[in-house]
């Protein structure tokens, strides 16, 4: 099931990162949605195509990206797409290279189906929960499966955290769990990648700041790759915007290797306590 959604979702986050790539590096026009939330002419380009291509494929299926929430798709009954053309804008804008197109399909408010590409690399994860995740380079190489390590002493695991929104509330996290390894980058979906290719076992966000578009893709990715993503008090994510038309995460993410999640799943909740997310 769902190989005509992953291999679609691949191919359209592949063409819009080529184009997102061709932008990088040259003069940009920057925009503001709000104070320290910039948008790129890339990133409205990126997401027109990503539109037009899924309503093309799927004209059944709603289309959420985030240069256009539209709450009114997100709460049809069975299929919705949820996209972020540029994951990782203020990271194209200040040249790291850490930044990825995301698309997921959630199915009846699941995580399903994801595409991440990181175009600096030239590397697509796709997935489908339950069926496997792989890893696909653009050098026409055959597919790589992935799945997430098997480490589960948290002293043991690597972290993969924020390079720009690091909080004392991480280090709570760190000092909590003793763990001594850690890379910093940006997007949520490169953190997700780490973590599929085994270069980290946990990713943390405690933050309010994310949306549906942020974790759909990445979450059904991570799954498929046999890892777990829920919000910081293990509660698992519903895509689908509810009567007041949030598609926010509230609750911040946890993402991590199954054998981890365990170990790690007390610590996170008291992390989200302590960001003021939640109350115990």
């Amino acid at each position: 099931m769902f190989e005509r959604e992953v291999q679609v979702a691949g191919e359209i986050a592949r063409a819009a990162g080529a184009g997102v790539l061709e932008a990088y590096g040259t003069d940009l026009h920057i925009a503001y949605k709000s104070p320290g939330d910039p948008v790129t002419a890339a990133d409205l380009r990126a997401s027109e195509q990503i539109v037009d291509g899924l309503r093309r494929a799927f004209p059944d299926d709603g289309v959420v990206t985030e240069e256009d929430p539209d709450t009114r798709a997100s709460q049809r009954a069975g299929r919705c797409w949820y996209v972020d053309p540029i994951d990782g804008t203020k990271e194209f804008i200040q040249r790291t290279g850490q930044f990825a197109v995301m698309i997921g399909l959630a199915v009846n408010g699941e995580a399903t189906v994801g595409a991440i590409y990181e175009p600096t690399r030239a590397v697509l994860y796709s997935g489908v929960v339950g069926q496997g995740a792989f890893a696909h380079s653009d050098d026409g190489a055959p597919p790589r499966p992935l799945h997430v390590s098997e480490r589960s002493d948290p002293s043991t695991l690597r972290l993969t955290s924020s390079r720009a929104n690091r909080t004392e509330a991480i280090d709570y996290l760190v000092a909590e769990l003793g763990i001594t390894d850690e890379i910093r980058s940006g997007s949520a979906g490169v953190k997700v990648g780490h973590i599929v290719e085994r270069r980290a076992d946990l990713y943390v966000h405690a933050w309010r700041h994310s949306s549906a578009w942020d974790t759909c893709g990445p979450e059904a990715v991570l799954r498929a790759a046999g890892g777990v993503m829920t919000d910081l008090r293990g509660e698992p994510f519903v895509y689908g915007a509810g009567d007041d038309g949030d598609l926010h995460n509230p609750y911040g993410i946890l993402a991590c290797t199954r054998a981890a999640f365990p170990g790690v799943r007390s610590a996170a909740l008291e992390l989200g306590v302590r960001a003021g997310l939640f109350e115990r």
